[in-house]
């Protein structure tokens, strides 16, 4: 087993150290004895988090934040070339690491399962964390978000596993040499990097290409992309293929989800025998997730039965539906879902829980790439709610591009049959729900950005 700090990573200095991906890294290394600095735009709790494991956080990004002795600098394919502190690297001659590659660093020596995909990695990630710590297999990990229970996004652990999530908005999956890779979904999304499906598949070839001689890739039976991906791939030499999904021709067969309000009962069909256990999260497509968490760890040689019985731990990850309350009867509940396959799933998802109930959707598109390349299909989720709410579009690290606007999804909304209101002050949202939401109301904040705050404050609202 390896966890050793690389050479490199002794006195690390994060440029965006707060950010899901980043933090992460930076609390293992932290956890593993390094001196770990960095800095961030604004104070979370993501920085008091890395203070009390002992590293050193600014807010703000000031040149002489870097200290004279780092080893290297980490930044994510967020941080900008102007930056000031990058500038200073340079001036001192600092070497400069990427995300991904810090965190392959951290996976050698053990046995790495890499979780991949357009949408569901960081609940998929998340759920094998808990399964295999449940376990007492005490394995790492890294994910994108911050999981209910231990109310972190990584760990360092004394076991042989490390899971991580491996993102391909920037090719930076490519990086990774897991035992188990999990391909969820394959589809097109982050317009800035990738031109064309051809592109996106080309990417994710690569990335399964580098799965050790011997290992596994645990992949969709039911997603086109998906498939198609196995297509391209099932003549590569050493690799085993594992299809999951409703498919009869898959591997590890999903014969049946059944909704238990805000959980759901999973049986598949595995080595010629049926496994039932529960997820405690709704929605079929999470159903799916828990399915790929267990034939990964099953590829690992875990048995089956005691993996599914620690999957029925796992309690959510923040922002992946979580419930945030409820007030004077409403329940508010929050969800990431940014790409309209998501909107859709958890939308569905939300409606097979509110039987009886309307559904309200506070909704802040995310990048304005994104909003011109798939504002309709947005809209069109959208009309799966009894009515709508839809903000300014969230730029996160994008210029505004002209003629793109949130008026692209109000409009195709509208035209499915949406009920819509556009609100561009998202400090008047808590008033506006107020005026729409009556007791048995599920009102589900959505999107990558800021909307989540909004949750308290329409539950703080909703009380008064």
């Amino acid at each position: 087993m390896a966890s050793a700090i690389p050479t490199a990573m002794e006195r690390p200095h994060f440029i965006g150290i707060g950010g899901a991906g980043m933090s992460g890294i930076a609390k293992i290394l932290a956890q593993r004895g390094a001196r770990v600095a960095g800095s961030d735009a604004k104070e979370s709790a993501t920085a008091a988090s890395l203070r009390a494991l002992g590293a050193t956080v600014h807010i703000g990004h000031v040149a002489d934040h870097l200290a004279d002795d780092a080893t290297c600098v980490v930044v994510s394919s967020a941080i900008r070339a102007d930056n000031p502190e990058l500038a200073r690297a340079a001036e001192l001659s600092v070497p400069v690491v990427h995300r991904s590659d810090a965190l392959a660093s951290l996976m050698g020596g053990l046995r790495a399962i890499a979780v991949a995909g357009t949408h569901g990695k960081t609940t998929t990630t998340s759920m094998l964390a808990v399964a295999l710590t449940e376990l007492g297999l005490d394995p790492s990990y890294a994910i994108g978000g911050d999981l209910e229970g231990p109310g972190t996004n990584a760990r360092h652990g004394q076991g042989d596993i490390f899971v991580a999530e491996a993102d391909e908005s920037d090719r930076s999956f490519q990086k990774y040499d897991p035992e188990v890779a999990i391909v969820l979904n394959v589809e097109l999304d982050h317009h800035a990097n990738y031109a064309s499906m051809d592109e996106i598949y080309d990417s994710f070839e690569t990335f399964v290409g580098k799965v050790v001689p011997g290992g596994t890739l645990v992949i969709a039976a039911d997603q086109p992309g998906a498939v198609e991906l196995t297509r391209r791939v099932r003549d590569l030499s050493e690799l085993k293929v594992v299809t999951y999904g409703e498919s009869e021709t898959a591997d590890v067969r999903v014969h049946k989800v059944t909704p238990r309000g805000l959980t759901s009962e999973v049986t598949v069909l595995l080595n010629g025998k049926f496994l039932t256990f529960t997820v405690s999260v709704p929605g079929r497509h999470y159903a799916h997730n828990a399915v790929a968490a267990l034939a990964a760890g099953v590829a690992l040689g875990i048995p089956a039965h005691n993996l599914a019985s620690a999957l029925g731990k796992y309690t959510g990850v923040k922002r992946r539906l979580q419930l945030k309350g409820e007030a004077k009867g409403v329940q508010v509940i929050d969800s990431y879902a940014h790409h309209p396959t998501e909107m859709t799933a958890d939308l569905e998802a939300m409606r097979g829980a509110a039987t009886d109930s309307r559904l309200l959707v506070v909704f802040q598109p995310h990048l304005f790439s994104r909003t011109q390349e798939l504002g309709k299909e947005m809209g069109q989720a959208l009309a799966l709610a009894d009515l709508s709410v839809v903000l300014d579009i969230y730029p996160a690290r994008e210029d505004p591009v002209p003629g793109v606007t949130s008026e692209l999804i109000i409009d195709a909304a509208k035209a499915a049959g949406a009920t819509v209101t556009a609100v561009h002050d998202a400090s008047t949202v808590p008033d506006v729900i107020a005026g729409m939401a009556a007791p048995g109301d599920l009102v589900l904040t959505m999107g990558a950005g800021d909307v989540t705050d909004l949750g308290p404050a329409i539950l703080a609202r909703l009380s008064n």
